[in-house]
């Protein structure tokens, strides 16, 4: 007489989809893999080029640069009592931040085709790489942000750092979240229509124009109030806005900007675990 006894599998492949298969004990123990895959982030993209990280530090300085010029010099945009150098070098560090990460998670599938058709992990485990190397990125960003701050500060300049500045840890997990769940969104769609590739980075420019980067937020409000609705119901705008105002002083901080971002972030991340979770089953016939 044969007697059942349970067994405990490590693996299950059933045809059964669960609505979000989002498995923390799976991720946890394929840790090592994702502090690879972070490493593999960070030092391989610029490895092959002349001035390596450096490219962190220029891009930045340069678009904060060019951004003063044209849209402070020239279209006379005040950025109140806040050097206008400083104050586009805030937004920019802010928005680099989540455009890497929206940039490089959409292209989740079509970058990792090869690995995924070979073997198995969590697939959820690169994007979530990308999120977290990028943030090395934003360091180094931010590490110039503080040495003109410090340079400001030195020759007199009106700013300050709000109290709120304890918080903005918690500011930068919500636009890694937001890039997250918008980049796997986006990948999954680039598995089927090929073409929104093509729309992405035009996409990213002209949502970088509607996020408050180069702005402020009441400036709009004050100047385009048709439009204005254009820009508040963009959560970017509201975070970038907020990170001005925890580093600088600057700005206008509305809890109803604060809920509203919080709120369209895990909407967006929620609809992205769904769908990138459907999109893993069978995306390999479609890439």
């Amino acid at each position: 007489m044969s007697s059942t006894k349970s067994e405990n599998w490590l693996y299950t492949i059933s045809s059964k989809r669960k609505l979000i298969d989002f498995n923390f004990k799976e991720i946890w123990r394929y840790r090592d893999l994702l502090v690879l895959f972070v490493k593999r982030d960070v030092v391989t993209v610029y490895k092959q080029t002349i001035l390596g990280p450096l490219w962190y530090l220029i891009q930045p300085l340069f678009t904060a640069l060019t951004f003063t010029l044209i849209f402070n010099k020239v279209a006379k945009i005040e950025t109140g009592s806040i050097p206008p150098f400083l104050f586009n070098l805030a937004g920019i560090s802010i928005w680099n931040y989540f455009k890497t990460c929206l940039n490089a998670t959409s292209n989740t599938f079509k970058s990792n085709s090869g690995i995924f058709g070979k073997v198995y992990f969590p697939r959820i485990i690169l994007p979530l790489s990308i999120i977290i190397s990028n943030l090395v990125k934003f360091a180094i960003q931010m590490l110039i942000f503080i040495i003109f701050y410090i340079y400001y500060a030195a020759k007199g300049a009106d700013i300050q750092i709000n109290s709120s500045i304890v918080f903005f840890p918690v500011l930068i997990v919500l636009m890694g979240l937001l890039g997250l769940g918008l980049g796997m969104l986006i990948s999954s769609l680039v598995t089927k229509y090929r073409d929104l590739t093509f729309l992405l980075n035009f996409g990213v420019q002209l949502l970088m124009y509607i996020s408050a980067v180069m702005y402020p937020l009441a400036l709009v409000r004050q100047e385009l109030p048709k439009f204005a609705w254009i820009v508040e119901y963009n959560a970017l705008a509201y975070v970038v806005e907020t990170a001005r105002y925890m580093l600088l002083g600057e700005g206008v901080v509305k809890p109803f900007g604060i809920v509203y971002t919080v709120v369209v972030t895990f909407v967006v991340l929620f609809l992205g675990i769904i769908i990138f979770n459907r999109t893993e089953k069978t995306f390999i016939d479609s890439v």
